[in-house]
């Protein structure tokens, strides 16, 4: 592939692949993809663009030494049509002007690539663009949705939590919801079989978080309480943010309290409460204690949780919990916020 041509079926999405191959930074391939540099031209290579030179043969593109199309061509791609697209100069460029053909051409190469690498890549690139709304549904209208799902089964980690990543950035739109809700139970799954604190649990709970912020689609999440409880107790601090972030959001619905509050809980989960707790996890421990002890269940339901050994009332709600005591003790925690949520829980 050094050897100065590629064929033309290669060219454009090798361009669009090379520019993200340093992709960490957040707008990858946006910033060097040009708008409207990509020019049609079948009759003459007279018009095209600096740097880059089309062959008087169809199938081959001969790119100037030291372009930098040439410098960034360097990935093998099969692209799963032919492109009849010459090359431009391409300069940076706005995230936002990411153009409909680009996302195509990225959703039709990411159903075809049988490289690990490459489709991290694209996956990283559809993820950046959704971050704005006009790209969010054009995927959405492309079917790219489904596309990019499909790569949650991928064999290769990070391509599932790539694609996790960017159904998180199509999730901030309430239609792509609709689509993306359908993938709750594999999502859960991925949290379940994939090892703890890895990036793939935490990328798994960044969706659901933003699944959960309304509570059209919290339904789906009933029976994860006692995950999400588990994760609690023994994850990092990233993934207990997270964790707690999809339980504040399920505990501020009524409708979901029945099912929160008979979930088994690990009794550790008190261990929490204390100082010790890292800050931005103890705010968000408490506001979901408080949405707790803000439920008022009646004399009879209240002793029928009793009887359900393990469940979240009798851990953190019943008479004989821990919980009253550990509050108190929080009182004192030099935490001012802290300080603040606990005294309107306790009154």
């Amino acid at each position: 592939m050094g050897d100065g041509s590629v064929t033309p079926r290669f060219g454009n999405m090798k361009a669009l692949l090379g520019l993200v191959a340093g992709a960490g930074a957040s707008y990858g391939l946006y910033k060097l993809i040009s708008g409207g540099s990509f020019k049609r031209n079948k009759k003459s290579a007279a018009n095209e663009s600096p740097g880059v030179r089309r062959s008087s043969q169809p199938s081959e593109v001969t790119l100037q030494p030291g372009s930098l199309l040439a410098r960034v061509s360097g990935l093998d791609v099969v692209c799963p049509r032919p492109v009849d697209v010459a090359s431009g100069e391409i300069i940076h460029q706005s995230p936002g002007n990411l153009e409909p053909q680009h996302l195509k051409m990225l959703l039709s190469c990411l159903q075809t690539s049988n490289n690990p690498p490459d489709r991290c890549r694209i996956l990283l690139t559809l993820g950046n663009s959704a971050a704005f709304t006009v790209n969010q549904n054009l995927i959405r209208e492309f079917e790219g949705i489904d596309i990019i799902a499909a790569f949650l089964s991928d064999p290769v980690a990070e391509v599932r939590v790539q694609t996790l990543n960017a159904l998180n950035n199509l999730c901030m739109n309430i239609q792509n919801q609709e689509q993306i809700k359908v993938y709750v139970p594999q999502v859960l799954e991925l949290i379940e079989m994939s090892p703890v604190n890895s990036d793939l649990q935490l990328g798994a709970l960044r969706l659901l978080t933003n699944l959960s912020v309304t509570d059209k689609h919290q339904h789906l999440l009933k029976q994860s309480i006692t995950l999400l409880l588990s994760l609690l107790v023994v994850s990092s601090e990233a993934l207990q943010v997270q964790a707690v972030k999809v339980l504040v959001n399920l505990s501020s619905n009524p409708d979901m309290m029945d099912d929160i509050v008979q979930a088994q809980a690990p009794a550790s989960v008190m261990l929490l409460f204390d100082s010790r707790t890292a800050t931005a996890v103890l705010l968000r421990l408490l506001t979901f204690a408080g949405n707790l002890k803000a439920w008022r269940p009646s004399a009879q339901v209240a002793n029928e949780l009793r009887r359900k050994q393990d469940c979240l009332f009798r851990v953190m709600l019943d008479e004989s919990s821990q919980l009253h005591g550990r509050l108190v003790q929080l009182l004192s925690h030099p935490d001012v916020e802290i300080q603040s949520q606990v005294a309107r829980i306790l009154t």
